[in-house]
């Protein structure tokens, strides 16, 4: 018998609405138990395909890997929001800076999912919205950025709504439904070199001074996007906290990582610890980054199961391409 569990049936509404959001928040890490190798080699071929895609489907989703930077941010989120219950004004925030793919936005949104979890625990039948996650709008302005709110709770917008009016209509309801959380992703696009960054800046404060809420922002190296230019970046700097994320050096943790991924693999004949003894390996490959570990593996294991070859060794993992950041590196790195 195929035991399946919690697998993905029908594609999620993004994050950046309530729905999608909340369908995050409730997802459990998927399972799958693999048969044994006689029941597998016995199955029919129109079983077999459906047991190759569902463990697919495993292997695309393997779950959040619990790294340090990972708990850090989750931690530095929870003591600000404790610190912010009693603020009436200049309530501190958190900006998440680093590279491309170096585990920003999976962060963010694991300390709202923690946080959501938390909430929903304390307070199991009250009707809250505890977290707001957006993403900041390119070439944006003021009515661009409330709309993103709006559009997260489902607010209806009209031709004839100001700025203003849909922006106090988000405040009243995410006041109402005590929102502690909001969450600002890809705050890079903010350019403070540019009037219409400038004003987006200043209604983001707005938003921040009439909303009990922590903000948490994350973008592309930050430090460098003029963010923090100006009197509007000084007083963004003066109410934030920095944390930033990169790529893993080689060591412990870095070989813990590859073993936890390994763990999950569900693969027939795959030796366990093949992996593990390829984590410097992995390390050149990927340049430490746990975004590029994570596609490399999964894509391997895919490829494992579609090929028929079940396992994950050296030559297939040179077969597997990944992100150009990290294929472009790799050339002027010496190979272990």
């Amino acid at each position: 018998m195929v035991v399946i569990n919690n697998l993905p049936t029908d594609s999620r509404a993004p994050t950046t609405t309530l729905e999608g959001w909340r369908s995050f928040v409730e997802d459990e890490p998927h399972a799958f138990e693999l048969l044994p190798e006689r029941q597998f080699k016995a199955l029919p071929v129109a079983r077999r395909e459906l047991y190759d895609e569902n463990r697919i489907s495993y292997h695309s989703d393997l779950g959040v890997i619990q790294t340090s930077t990972v708990r850090n941010i989750i931690h530095q989120g929870r003591l600000l929001t404790m610190l912010n219950q009693r603020e009436i004004s200049a309530r501190r925030g958190m900006i998440v800076s680093g590279p491309w793919a170096s585990g920003k936005t999976t962060a963010i949104k694991q300390l709202g999912r923690t946080h959501e979890l938390r909430i929903n625990l304390r307070y199991p039948d009250q009707n809250r919205i505890p977290v707001v996650y957006i993403t900041t709008p390119p070439k944006g302005s003021p009515r661009k950025l409330a709309s993103e709110f709006a559009n997260f709770l489902g607010l209806p917008q009209r031709p004839r709504h100001n700025v203003t009016d849909i922006t106090e209509a988000v405040c009243q309801v995410l006041t109402a439904a005590r929102t502690d959380l909001v969450i600002v992703d890809e705050i890079h696009n903010l350019n403070l070199a540019t009037s219409a960054g400038e004003d987006m800046s200043d209604h983001l404060k707005y938003f921040t001074e009439h909303m009990p809420a922590t903000f948490i922002y994350a973008g592309i190296n930050v430090e460098n996007s003029g963010l923090f230019a100006g009197l509007r970046g000084r007083q963004i700097s003066a109410r934030s906290i920095l944390t930033t994320t990169g790529p893993f050096p080689y060591g412990e943790e870095w070989q813990s990582l590859v073993a936890t991924l390994e763990a999950a693999l569900r693969l027939h004949r795959h030796a366990p610890g093949t992996l593990t003894r390829e984590a410097k390996y992995l390390h050149y490959r990927t340049s430490g980054g746990i975004s590029s570990l994570s596609h490399l593996v999964r894509q391997a294991a895919i490829s494992a199961i579609l090929t028929g070859k079940e396992r994950i060794d050296r030559a297939l993992m040179e077969a597997t391409t990944i992100d150009h950041a990290a294929e472009s590196h790799i050339h002027g790195a010496a190979r272990p």
